[in-house]
């Protein structure tokens, strides 16, 4: 079992930057892709990043593309989830999630994180 915390979140003004980040623990031994998805109100969870275990690939979904960037420590077991430039519209419930690999944390993630709140306010 992998337990994953996300923190970093908070209530920031448009333009502003967060950082978020994702702890895991328990079996962090097996290599596993993360992603970051979002939850907006009223509207289904949705895909904001991904990466390797290595670190070596990421993606970003379009809309935040030049935005986001993912990273991830693995001595530290932490993935973090850098934001710039927010828009009201990034308000959302932003998870972490684990996968054995990079279709399976897309698709059916083996472990979820208990969501960090982020918002933006005009």
């Amino acid at each position: 079992q992998v337990q994953l915390v996300e923190s970093g979140g908070g209530l920031v003004q448009v333009g502003g930057s967060l950082r978020l980040s994702c702890a895991a623990s328990g079996r962090t031994d097996s290599k596993y892709a993360m992603a970051w998805f979002l939850q907006a109100p009223v509207k289904e969870r949705e895909l904001v990043a991904t990466i390797t275990w290595s670190g070596g690939s990421t993606y970003y979904v379009d809309s935040m593309t030049g935005r986001v960037t993912v990273s991830r420590d693995n001595a530290k077991n932490t993935v973090y989830l850098q934001i710039n430039s927010l828009k009201p519209e990034d308000t959302a419930v932003y998870y972490c999630a684990a996968g054995s690999t990079v279709l399976v944390v897309t698709t059916q993630p083996d472990y979820w994180g208990q969501g960090t709140q982020v918002t933006v306010s005009s």
